[in-house]
């Protein structure tokens, strides 16, 4: 079987990528689709393997890292679905109280991915938090697939309040100093600015390639906002002009990157879509970002 780089593959196998992570077409219809572009010698499995998350080759923080206290939690669900699931993350040796770091996964739950996220930014001296949205319905199953069929079975803003309530958990947790942020990728994106909507005591949000909120929102907002986008990435970058205009238009605090050539997902190393240079200034942005507005 060739083995497959990125410059191999049509741009179109991206973008079809990007329909079916977003719930736009079924696993059949994916399939059925990607096949088009099993030519020259590439097959439709080798495709699959190459574009599909590959977790357990890419963690950047290992679970039992020497330098971290990592342990999952739970907190109360403000919406009556019980306790939520969350892995937190704070430096062993860190005596002093720490500012705060709520992490959002993307439309599929708490994945490997999102818990390393959760060890990095923990590495960077911070106490963070990475909920489980979906531990109402078992907790994330253990493949994304699955994940995306159990999310969409959850209401948002359901979904949204409980990592408001993240949020309320680690502020006061007796190790946090609390000032906290969020950060948060794809449906996290979302998240993370709707939290800056919501809480009017939030001490700064990243959103990574996340929908907008409206116009009328907008003026709710008291966090300052470092935002990331993908320059391909026209679905989500649609909203981005109006959302400039308005946060212009009320004076709010915020930057915004976007990172050229590449697509929805950037960050995320655990996938084809993964670029290391943008991901890693986007994410040196971030620390840099969570330093000044926290410490």
């Amino acid at each position: 079987m060739k083995k497959l780089k990125k410059e191999d593959i049509d741009q179109r196998v991206f973008d079809l990528y990007d329909e079916y992570a977003h719930n736009k077409i079924d696993r059949r219809k994916f399939i059925e689709k990607l096949s088009l572009y099993a030519v020259g010698g590439i097959t439709v499995s080798s495709l699959l393997s190459f574009i599909m998350p590959n977790y357990q080759d890419n963690t950047l923080i290992k679970q039992d890292d020497s330098r971290l206290n990592t342990e999952f939690i739970t907190y109360q669900s403000p919406k009556g679905g019980g306790d939520i699931k969350a892995l937190l993350s704070k430096p062993k040796k860190e005596k002093k109280k720490l500012p705060g770091i709520v992490v959002v996964h993307e439309n599929r739950g708490l994945n490997p991915y999102i818990e390393d996220v959760g060890r990095r930014a923990a590495v960077e001296g911070f106490i963070s938090i990475a909920p489980d949205a979906l531990t109402p319905l078992g907790g994330y199953p253990g493949n994304d697939d699955e994940g995306r069929t159990l999310q969409r079975q959850r209401d948002r803003n359901e979904m949204l309040e409980d990592f408001i309530a993240a949020y309320e958990y680690l502020k006061t947790h007796k190790d946090c100093s609390g000032k906290v942020g969020v950060v948060g990728f794809c449906f996290g994106g979302w998240i993370s600015n709707m939290m800056a909507v919501k809480i009017p005591t939030l001490s700064a949000a990243v959103p990574y390639y996340g929908s907008q909120p409206s116009a009328e929102e907008v003026p709710q907002i008291n966090a300052p906002l470092l935002l990331q986008y993908a320059g391909l990435d026209k679905r989500v970058n649609a909203g981005w002009p109006d959302y400039e205009i308005a946060l212009k238009a009320n004076k709010k605090e915020h930057s915004a990157y976007i990172y050229p050539d590449v697509n929805h997902g950037f960050h995320n190393n655990t996938t084809a879509r993964y670029e290391e240079a943008a991901a890693t200034l986007s994410w040196d942005r971030t620390i840099a970002f969570f330093n000044d507005k926290l410490r």
